[in-house]
């Protein structure tokens, strides 16, 4: 039996970028696409709520972007300006609350894509985050909001796995629900990293809580920012071309939502 250390997973950023930054490539070239599709802007700045590791911000750098990002994991955001650093690119993420950013100038494009606006515990929060973003961006930017709805017409998926290695090291991460909620919105989940090195194997293991969102809950916020416009919604296949109908049954989402001009 592995070893289990109770901790914060987002305390371990190189585990954690292992697992969740090896299959950046897809979002990346799908949020490009996007940036293509959907504004008549020229997206040259591009920001990040709750940008962790910078697992994007660096590969957007990397490809001539400007970049920038909040967390408010400390441990994840030295993390992330470590790594643009030795690249060679300004240390341009900051400690802080993705309710309440402020970025020096307008940028113009922003993106949230692997769940983590379901941190956000109420209503209230929500709204907040979604205006913030509504103000750091320029007149057409966009915002691309990735999450998992609550399904209501079928059963909601209750496990995943994903694994990943780099050099002598892996990380096996699953997700489990614990419980869910609905009336209170609260989903409760637990999460593990199995870490294989060379002389040592062990596992980390959390507890998190989500916020949920039907559908319908979740068009209901989105009305309540009339700074934004929704131009189109995808799933977690990233394909640009192949846009979604929302219903009782969708589960993995992408909102693509633009700043209107006035």
């Amino acid at each position: 039996m592995l070893e289990t250390i109770q901790g914060n997973l987002y305390d371990y950023p190189k585990y954690y970028d292992l697992v969740y930054g090896s299959d950046w490539k897809a979002e990346f070239d799908f949020l490009e696409d996007c940036f293509e599709k959907h504004t008549d802007l020229t997206v040259e700045r591009v920001y990040e709520p709750a940008c962790g590791t910078g697992r994007l911000l660096i590969k957007f750098a990397l490809a001539g972007y400007e970049v920038g990002g909040v967390d408010l994991n400390s441990l994840a955001v030295k993390y992330c300006n470590e790594r643009l650093d030795r690249a060679g690119y300004p240390p341009s993420a900051t400690v802080g609350d993705m309710c309440d950013f402020r970025v020096e100038e307008p940028v113009d494009a922003a993106m949230n894509t692997i769940n983590s606006f379901r941190h956000l515990q109420t209503e209230a929060q929500a709204k907040a985050h979604l205006q913030c973003v509504a103000r750091a961006l320029r007149p057409g930017g966009l915002y691309v909001l990735g999450l998992h709805l609550t399904p209501t017409s079928i059963q909601p998926m209750q496990e995943e796995s994903w694994s990943a290695r780099r050099g002598n090291l892996s990380v096996l991460s699953r997700l489990w629900v614990i419980e869910c909620n609905l009336k209170k919105r609260r989903e409760s989940v637990g999460m593990s990293f199995d870490v294989y090195t060379p002389t040592r194997q062990f596992r980390i293991e959390d507890q998190i809580c989500f916020r949920t969102y039907t559908y319908r809950q979740l068009e209901k916020l989105l009305k309540t920012v009339p700074e934004f416009e929704l131009t189109a919604v995808y799933d977690f296949g990233y394909d640009v071309e192949q846009p979604i109908e929302i219903g009782p049954a969708t589960e993995d989402v992408v909102y693509v939502l633009r700043k209107r001009d006035t």
